[in-house]
């Protein structure tokens, strides 16, 4: 089709959609585009709206030699153009920016596109990069140096602060795998939804227990509390809080931890042909845990929430003393909150606090509220929830309202073999470690002042 006949059926289109609009300028008699050609293309110049105009200018001026247009593209000398040739004037600044935003953009890999290192876990993606950041909060123990001898002719420059450093460090997986004789089950010693722990023993005599995080081994989240554990335990140095000894990131996630031979409170009360635990065991047991708590709560660098307060999370060491464990659940609570929320809910059913189950708020009291869980067990010697999935609260809480302490008391301690007085403290704290409203519970700090000037009057 000649372009002529082209131009005559599109201007024929515009003519009969618009009939009395009257859109021409005044100057168009001397518009070339409006004349038409030699090819005998007659426009009607009063339908024409000046957008269409331009639209059809390349169809309408003639194809000559003569046209100003043919003239400059077939001038010798190149012609660099970064905008459409319609453009009566070169575009802005904004424009070359605007275009030079889709040209990075496009740049980008697609959504759902990832690099295959992406599909490896975090800690083998890039060497070492993974060690270089445990390395930055522990270290290994290197050898000591002597130091200099002190230049009398020099002045002495003053000490500098001493940054102090968490004193675990970093195994080998060598080292891991020999410790725990090749993770032999014989060697397991507990196991959870999300770890599993084996005995080991490490070459100058220390017994350690080693935890091993579950998992896929391109699982983030997996990455996520391993680190989460690391960074909130590694800081904690208290008698009542279980030392972090280092960890391993080779092959997989590890965390080393000192043994306790003896096991759990929760092993010691409930274990198959366990002998009784006596009420002095006991009375220490709930005394340590509280300022292991205290410590967490107020004397560590930053406020540590537990969440997960329980009679299996208390190690016991060879002198009885226990030991707070298993940091997986815990939170940093910055001094500026007074709470966090925190979803999904996580924890064990029948320690968790009404806020928390309710609302998804963590703060000091929802330790509390488990701790006081976890005085009812140590003295009643029943679990938080029974083989009849029956409350431990539900028990225990009219007894509690009706003062009758000697029934809460474990029957194998019948007969004298508990202090009543001490007995009649740790069922009340536990009745106000148990109370529905937060603002209502003690803190461990408080607990902790009441004994000692109970001891002291």
């Amino acid at each position: 089709m000649e372009i002529g006949d082209r131009a005559k059926r599109i201007v024929g289109d515009i003519s009969r959609s618009s009939q009395t609009d009257e859109l021409a300028s005044p100057d168009q008699d001397d518009d070339p585009a409006c004349k038409g050609s030699k090819e005998g293309v007659s426009v009607n110049k009063s339908v024409l709206h000046p957008p269409l105009r331009l639209l059809l200018l390349p169809l309408l001026l003639p194809r000559s030699t003569s046209s100003p247009l043919h003239a400059r593209t077939q001038s010798t000398k190149p012609i660099r153009r970064a905008w459409p040739p319609l453009f009566a004037t070169p575009p802005s600044k904004q424009w070359h920016q605007q275009r030079r935003r889709v040209a990075a953009l496009s740049s980008r890999p697609r959504h759902g596109e990832t690099d295959r290192s992406m599909k490896k876990p975090g800690y083998l993606r890039s060497s070492g990069s993974f060690k270089k950041l445990l390395l930055s909060f522990g270290h290994r123990v290197a050898p000591t140096k002597p130091a200099p001898a002190p230049d009398d002719d020099k002045e002495s420059s003053p000490p500098l602060p001493s940054t102090e450093k968490p004193a675990w460090q970093c195994f080998s997986y060598e080292e891991i795998h020999r410790a725990t004789e090749g993770f032999r089950a014989g060697n397991l010693v507990g196991q959870g939804g999300s770890s599993e722990v084996y005995r080991g023993a490490l070459p100058d005599g220390r017994a350690v227990a080693v935890k091993r995080l579950l998992g896929a081994a391109a699982c983030e989240r997996r990455e996520r509390d391993f680190l989460a554990e690391l960074g909130t335990v590694g800081h904690a140095r208290h008698p009542n809080v279980c030392p972090l000894l280092g960890c391993c990131v080779d092959r997989d996630l590890y965390l080393v931890f000192a043994f306790s031979a003896r096991g759990s409170v929760s092993a010691c009360l409930h274990g198959d042909g366990e002998p009784a635990m006596g009420w002095e065991a006991r009375y220490g047991v709930a005394v340590g845990t509280a300022r292991g708590l205290e410590y967490l709560h107020k004397g560590c660098r930053r406020r540590i929430i537990h969440r997960d307060i329980k009679a299996s999370n208390v190690l016991l060491t060879d002198d009885l003393q226990p030991q707070i464990s298993d940091f997986g659940l815990a939170k940093w609570l910055p001094t500026e909150w007074t709470h966090r929320a925190i979803a999904p809910i996580e924890g064990t059913f029948g320690c968790l606090a009404p806020e928390y189950y309710t609302h998804g708020i963590v703060d000091e009291k929802t330790d509390v509220f488990a701790f006081g869980v976890f005085l009812l067990e140590v003295m009643a010697g029943r679990k938080p929830v029974d083989g009849s999935h029956r409350s431990l609260l539900s028990w225990a809480r009219p007894l509690l309202n009706e003062g009758k302490t000697e029934a809460l008391v474990d029957p194998r301690l019948a007969g004298g073999g508990y202090e009543a007085e001490q007995a009649r403290r740790l069922a009340f704290v536990a009745s106000l470690c148990i109370r529905a409203a937060a603002a209502w519970r003690p803190s461990m700090t408080e607990w902790l002042a009441s004994r000692q000037v109970t001891l002291a009057s």
